[in-house]
């Protein structure tokens, strides 16, 4: 039995916990991942794993092996991606995460222009809010909003995101436009809970900084979900501009407190630390750098 083959059942067995995860992870049977386990352990004469009706935990020698192995099979993967990459261009999967409203505003599209160069690889997008454990998931590349607080992950600035307040014009027409941060108390603001303090909205002006209180009826996860509310007159909304460029431009929005600055932040791709990249992943983010720069 191949021991590569032994290696990548441990590890995703390990990762995920269970037998079941890991052969999800590695898209074979259940029974397979399992006797690969088996025979890894025969093979090394130790146990790496102890088994519960439950979950599966690591023995020290299975400590020990995790620590090694990712970085061992990284690098055989590497290795032969640019073998078979440098003969017959980029080839494979390529897992990318990214936040739900950037995702399906921006990565989906770039990614459409990255394959029209690379007929024969495959994309596999997971669109997710939360910051998934990119190891765990068996993730190559994120795209991320925001600073990234994980040691583990090597990053990449491409860009920056800026944020704009915006409301419908027959909401502005019937409650008026706020002309301070202040103003937004007597508003019905749309609040993203996905935000870090989704009920305070921060603006600048002058290099001072000014923080507004915001509350009301509407609360969602999803930048998307308070544009489109706003753009039914619910109300304010403090979204990422790239999400209402077309919006802005129609006037089914219209920006309010343009003398103020807003929120922005990096825009960018990270990957896990100590490992060599693929050709695919390093393509793909060099494509990715260009392509935010290219954007209005």
């Amino acid at each position: 039995m191949d021991i590569i083959d032994e290696l990548r059942a441990f590890v995703a067995t390990a990762r995920t916990g269970s037998f079941t995860a890991g052969a999800e992870q590695l898209g074979i049977s259940n029974r397979l991942t399992s006797k690969y386990v088996a025979e890894l352990e025969s093979r090394l004469s130790t146990r790496l794993l102890q088994r519960t009706t439950r979950k599966v935990g690591l023995t020290p020698a299975g400590e020990d092996l995790l620590a090694r192995a990712p970085a061992l099979l990284d690098e055989l993967d590497a290795l032969l991606s640019n073998v078979a990459e440098g003969s017959r261009g980029l080839t494979g999967v390529i897992r990318v995460s990214a936040p739900v409203t950037f995702g399906e505003v921006y990565v989906a599209g770039m990614l459409t222009r990255f394959a029209r160069a690379h007929p024969d690889l495959t994309f596999d997008l997971r669109l997710d809010d939360r910051f998934v454990d990119l190891a765990a998931d068996g993730i190559d590349l994120a795209f991320r909003m925001g600073v990234s607080e994980t040691l583990s992950l090597k990053t990449r600035k491409l860009g920056t995101f800026h944020t704009s307040l915006v409301a419908h014009p027959d909401y502005v027409n019937k409650h008026g436009a706020p002309r301070t941060p202040d103003d937004l108390s007597r508003h019905a603001c749309i609040v993203d809970t996905n935000r870090r303090q989704p009920h305070r909205w921060r603006f600048r002006k002058d290099g001072a900084e000014v923080i507004a209180q915001v509350r009301g009826r509407f609360h969602v996860n999803s930048a998307r979900a308070a544009i489109e509310l706003a753009a039914a007159s619910m109300g304010v909304a403090y979204a990422p501009r790239f999400a209402i460029s077309d919006m802005l431009e129609t006037g089914r929005l219209v920006p309010l407190l343009e003398n103020f600055d807003m929120d922005e932040g990096p825009i960018a791709a990270v990957y896990l630390e100590g490992r060599t990249l693929p050709r695919k992943i390093r393509t793909l983010i060099d494509f990715a750098a260009d392509d935010v720069r290219a954007l209005p």
